[in-house]
C-alpha cells in the first residue's frame, strides 16, 4: 500500500483541559470536607442561663449534659409511678430501659439488645450489673409482687452518675 512515510507527533490537548481536571479534583476535595465538617459531632453545646438578672453563655461538656438529661429521665420514671400512672413491674422496666440506653449512648455499648450475662461477660461497670439483677431483672421477669421502683430508681442514679 502507497503511503507517505512521515511521522506525525500525537495530538496535544490544550492547556484548558489539565485546568478543567485541576478544578473538579479541588471542587471533590471541597465537597467531602464540607461533608465531614458538617456531620461531625459536636464537642460542646452552649445554653443559655440565667445568672444575677443577666444572661451568660455557659458551656457544659456534652457527657454531662447527657448525664443530666438521662437523671431527668429517672425522676420523670419515679415521679410516675408515685403518681401511680406507673405499675412497679412497669416503673423498673422503664428504669431498666432508661439505664442501657443511657449506656448505649454515652459509650456506645449495644447494652439495650444485650442480657445480663453478655454484659458480665464483657466486664461492664459494677453498678449496671448491681442495678440490672438486684433491681429490674427480678422485677420484670419473677413470678410475683416487683421490688420497689424508688430503689431501682436510685440505682439507676447511681449507675449514670458512674459510668465511665
Amino acid at each position: 500500500m502507497p503511503g507517505s512515510d512521515d511521522l506525525y507527533p500525537p495530538a496535544q490537548y490544550s492547556g484548558w483541559w489539565m485546568l478543567l481536571a485541576f478544578g473538579i479534583l479541588v471542587l471533590l476535595v471541597a465537597a467531602a470536607w464540607l461533608v465531614i465538617a458538617l456531620t461531625r459531632p459536636r464537642r460542646t453545646m452552649t445554653i443559655q442561663g440565667d445568672a444575677q438578672g443577666g444572661t451568660q453563655l455557659m458551656t457544659m461538656d456534652v457527657l454531662s449534659q447527657l448525664r443530666l438529661e438521662y437523671l431527668e429521665r429517672v425522676q420523670r420514671v419515679e415521679d410516675d409511678y408515685r403518681a401511680r400512672r406507673l405499675t412497679a413491674r412497669n416503673a423498673n422496666y422503664e428504669l431498666s430501659r432508661v439505664v442501657r440506653t443511657f449506656v448505649n449512648e454515652y459509650s456506645g455499648l449495644e447494652a439495650p439488645v444485650l442480657a445480663l450475662d453478655d454484659l458480665v461477660a464483657r466486664g461492664v461497670h459494677p453498678a449496671l450489673i448491681d442495678a440490672i439483677s438486684r433491681h429490674y431483672y427480678p422485677s420484670i421477669f419473677r413470678q410475683g409482687p416487683a421490688i420497689d421502683p424508688l430503689a431501682g430508681a436510685e440505682a439507676a442514679r447511681t449507675v449514670v452518675r458512674t459510668w465511665h
